[in-house]
C-alpha cells in the first residue's frame, strides 16, 4: 500500500518552508509535505498529541516512505504498543524494520535509541514514548536529547519522537501537534463501523500560523 493512500488532506494558512541542517528531507509522499516539506534529515522531529490523534499513524507513514526507498528503519517501542498489522497496512515494509520492545521501561528505550543512533545506517528511528507515564517522561535528563541531536546532525537519519507532550523542545528541528476532530463511522445505528479519523496537524516549531487538516484511514 502506498503511504500516500493513508492520508487525505486540506491545507490552509501555509507559511514559507524551513530548511533542514543538511538541506534534505524525508518526504512522506502525502499532502502533509506541503506543510513541512517532509521530516528533516540529520535532526530530531517530535509528533505530539493525545491518544487517537493520528500521531502513530503519521509515524508509520514516515517509516513507510523510508522503507519504500529501501532504507532500514527502527521502532523503539517503550511500552510494547507497536502494531505490525497497522504498520504494514500503512505501507511499511516490515522486512526493513527493526522492532525493539522495551517492556514498559523508558530507560531501556532511551538506551536502545542511543545505541541505534550511534550505530548509524538507519533512515528513520522512531522512539515511541506515548504510553510512558508523564512522571517518568519528566524525569528523562535533557542531556539525552542533546546527545541524540549530536549523534545524527551530520547523518541522513531522521529521529522521530512520538509522545503526548514535547520533550526534546530546543533540540528538535520540527514539532508537529496532532489533534482529533472527529471519528468517521459508517453503518446503521447500533451497527456502526469505525472507518477513520479526521485529525488536524499544526506545526509548532518552526513557529507557524499555518495548519493542515488531515484525514487518516485507520
Amino acid at each position: 500500500m502506498n503511504p500516500a493512500a493513508a492520508l487525505t488532506t486540506s491545507t490552509f494558512g501555509l507559511t514559507a518552508p524551513f530548511r533542514s541542517r543538511l538541506g534534505t528531507f524525508l518526504a512522506t509522499g502525502t499532502p502533509l509535505d506541503a506543510l513541512i516539506q517532509g521530516f528533516p534529515r540529520g535532526a530530531i522531529s517530535e509528533i505530539i498529541g493525545p491518544d487517537s490523534s493520528g500521531r502513530t499513524a503519521l509515524a508509520y507513514t514516515a517509516i513507510a516512505a523510508a522503507t519504500a526507498k529501501l532504507e532500514i528503519c527502527a521502532y523503539v517501542d517503550a511500552t510494547d504498543s507497536f502494531d505490525p498489522c497497522s504498520a504494514a497496512a500503512s505501507g511499511v515494509t516490515l522486512d526493513r524494520l527493526i522492532w525493539v520492545r522495551c517492556g514498559g521501561k523508558a530507560d531501556h528505550a532511551l538506551k536502545a535509541a542511543d545505541n541505534l543512533l550511534h550505530a548509524g545506517g538507519f533512515g528513520v528511528v522512531v522512539l515511541d514514548l506515548c504510553h510512558v507515564s508523564q512522571r517518568d517522561c519528566r524525569r528523562i535528563p535533557i542531556s539525552y536529547w542533546y546527545r541524540f541531536r549530536l549523534a545524527i546532525e551530520n547523518t541522513p537519519s531522521v529521529l522521530l519522537l512520538v509522545e503526548r507532550e514535547p520533550m526534546a523542545k530546543s533540540c528538535a528541528a520540527l514539532i508537529l501537534e496532532m489533534k482529533r476532530n472527529k471519528a468517521i463511522w459508517s453503518g446503521a445505528p447500533g451497527f456502526e463501523l469505525l472507518r477513520g479519523l479526521d485529525v488536524q496537524a499544526a506545526r509548532r516549531k518552526p513557529v507557524s500560523n499555518g495548519a493542515c487538516g488531515l484525514r487518516l484511514a485507520v
